[in-house]
């Protein structure tokens, strides 16, 4: 029997982030999430390259007369997914070979081509599927993380994992290069199936446990999708955000012609069209081949490969290589200088007509006097004139707040692309002031008595201090309402995907 998907996708920002490197495609026959990285110009390219590549899969598959025996089933899925990752794998190799400033970008995908009966898997990267049948949740995927294949190996617990400094690298992801092959895999279908595929902006941040107990929840799928998201802020929100959730129910004429969508990087990215017409000048390439990074020796690198097996990349020096800035030679530095005195023109220029546009879209998160505030504009100055405006002060004090995010709000780094943003963070920033308002006045020592009268220090009863009644104490901190959700949701110190960086202090 054939079935038909119910879906429900999202894709945003989330709390921290500039930009949205994530994207996403869903469609009755496909629905797939890919997280892009490498640098603010180039994950969201290489995500929207992958999502490309797969929206064309679907249609093709879904085209008239595109095949004799109709739309593509079981292993023939597998093999049409795996096309398609070939060839966005190659397009972003002709890119960077186009563009060597985009090399090192990469994105992960995670996803699924269905065709009523069976989950046809594709995943490479750390984003995840998970599949809630009978009550019980598993995972569809296997993370491709650096953690993870420490934890295969017998090296670490699970435990330890969630603690580990290395644990949000990767080891495989699309990037263009050869070695890094997807997993795929044929998964039955049964009615009530939920499945949700997701960017490590939802798992990183929440918990399996607590992902299950929303998922579970006999709610709509629209407003499951926005607990998820909620827990994911609460989480910290620290990087982008994007999930699909869709249900297994009987076939349905009506979902099956629900139109495709495209969300986040991939919907309004233009890919660049790569023109080899022209020769590459190889010498750019052939002088930038050790690409070490400043403070890293070459002998130094060398001897961490050798601490590893053949065919072992280090994560720390492929990450460090990759985010550092390489050593260039005179020839480059000059043309750097070149074009950012040409990229500085362009902007003067393009500012006398798109930027107050630009301006009026941004808005940051800094302190008026000891306030938290909302800003209009960027956190910058052009001959000592401010690019921003006050639009909101609040009433959150900037020290009721973690040291972490009082920073963040003094340094004027919590920036983002609409006002709903800036006032969804403004909320969260407003609980984290009022838990630790609560837990700070908890530790605050007891009044200190006034003074006795002479003679009456001779009491017995003052000689110490009546014990504290029945479930009280006098170093336990109540707790509030705030509280009490964050001790049941991702936020809690103990989550073991991500840093405490809501300790009070």
């Amino acid at each position: 029997m054939a079935f038909s998907l119910q879906i429900d996708a999202h894709s945003e920002i989330g709390l921290v982030r500039n930009n949205n490197q994530d994207s996403a495609y869903v469609s009755p026959h496909l629905i797939v999430v890919a997280d892009g990285m490498g640098g603010a110009a180039a994950g969201d390219l290489a995500s929207a390259v992958a999502i490309r590549e797969l929206q064309r899969a679907d249609e093709q598959n879904l085209a008239p007369n595109a095949s004799e025996s109709g739309p593509l089933v079981g292993d023939q899925m597998l093999e049409a997914l795996g096309g398609a990752l070939a060839k966005a794998n190659d397009a972003l190799s002709d890119l960077v070979g186009w563009d060597h400033s985009l090399e090192g970008m990469g994105t992960t995908v995670c996803g699924a081509m269905f065709d009523g009966e069976h989950y046809g898997i594709c995943h490479i990267g750390d984003s995840r599927g998970y599949l809630l049948r009978g009550g019980q949740l598993t995972r569809l995927t296997h993370d491709h993380s650096w953690v993870q294949s420490l934890i295969d190996s017998g090296k670490i617990t699970v435990d330890e994992a969630a603690k580990h400094p290395h644990r949000s690298l990767l080891l495989k992801v699309l990037n263009g290069q050869p070695v890094h092959t997807p997993d795929f895999k044929l998964v039955d279908a049964k009615l009530g199936d939920r499945v949700l595929f997701c960017s490590d902006g939802l798992c990183g941040m929440v918990d399996d446990d607590v992902i299950l107990k929303l998922l579970s929840a006999d709610k709509p799928l629209d407003s499951i999708v926005r607990s998820l998201t909620q827990a994911a802020h609460q989480g910290g929100g620290l990087d982008n955000i994007t999930l699909i959730v869709a249900d297994v129910v009987d076939y349905d004429e009506a979902l099956q012609a629900v139109p495709p969508q495209v969300l986040g990087a991939a919907e309004a990215m233009k890919i660049p069209e790569v023109d080899f017409s022209e020769p590459i000048d190889l010498s750019e390439i052939i002088e930038d081949t050790t690409r070490v990074p400043r403070g890293l020796p070459v002998a130094d690198a060398a001897a961490i490969d050798e601490k590893l097996p053949d065919g072992v990349i280090d994560p720390d020096r492929f990450e460090a290589i990759r985010y550092t800035p390489h050593i260039a030679s005179r020839r480059r530095r000059w043309i750097g200088w070149v074009l950012t005195i040409l990229a500085i023109l362009a902007l003067l220029t393009a500012g006398l007509f798109g930027g107050r546009a630009y301006l009026e879209s941004q808005h940051f998160i800094g302190p008026d006097e000891a306030h938290v505030a909302i800003y209009r504009g960027i956190p910058e100055q052009v001959f000592g004139h401010p690019l921003s405006r006050l639009t909101e002060t609040s009433e959150i004090l900037v020290d009721d707040l973690p040291p972490y995010y009082a920073a963040r709000v003094q340094n004027q780094e919590l920036r983002y692309d609409s006002e709903h943003a800036a006032q969804t963070q403004l909320e969260v920033l407003g609980e984290m002031a009022e838990r630790c308002k609560a837990e700070r006045a908890a530790t605050v020592p007891a009044e200190t008595p006034a003074p006795q009268t002479p003679g009456a220090e001779t009491s017995a009863d003052s000689a110490s201090p009546e014990p504290p009644t029945d479930g009280q104490s006098g170093t336990t901190a109540p707790q509030s309402p705030n509280s009490v959700a964050r001790s049941e949701s991702p936020t809690s110190s103990a989550s073991p995907n991500r840093p405490d960086l809501e300790a009070c202090g």
